[in-house]
């Protein structure tokens, strides 16, 4: 598990709720890979999610990832709070049922498989890697 794979990832929508989109570059050992999709009703924080389990998704054996995102959702939830959610049988501290919990889920399993390294960044900041998934992310949103 020596390479690193460096996971840039990032969310859209059109409206919130509305059609989004999200996007995830790979780049390890001078390679990259792009990937991008969408769904034509759905949140920023879901595409957000999506980017990164997309992203981790793409991965063919136990790696060891960095993801950047520029969601403080996606960055706290995973470093913070999920511990305290799956504890709590997917509630949140006010007893209410975690949102997007089906990602939440999805996207712990695939952490479990992995050494993942959680790294925020300031979006729209000139960040290379963040500016790329962005971009992704926008040409996976639906057109009308």
């Amino acid at each position: 598990m020596a390479e690193v794979v460096d996971i840039y990832t990032d969310g859209a929508c059109k409206g919130n709720p509305g059609p989004g989109g999200w996007g995830a570059l790979l780049c390890w050992g001078g390679h990259e890979r792009e990937l991008f999709g969408g769904e034509p009703a759905t949140t920023n924080n879901r595409m957000e999610l999506t980017a990164v389990i997309r992203g981790l998704a793409a991965l063919k054996r136990s790696t060891r990832a960095v993801v950047h995102t520029d969601s403080q959702y996606v960055h706290k939830g995973i470093t913070e709070w999920l511990p305290a959610w799956k504890a709590r049988g997917w509630k949140t501290a006010e007893r209410k049922p975690v949102k997007n919990a089906d990602l939440w889920r999805e996207l712990d399993a695939l952490v479990g498989q992995h050494a993942v390294e959680w790294r925020w960044v300031r979006g729209h900041a000139g960040h290379p890697g963040n500016e790329r998934a962005d971009a992704l992310a926008n040409r996976g949103v639906p057109s009308r």
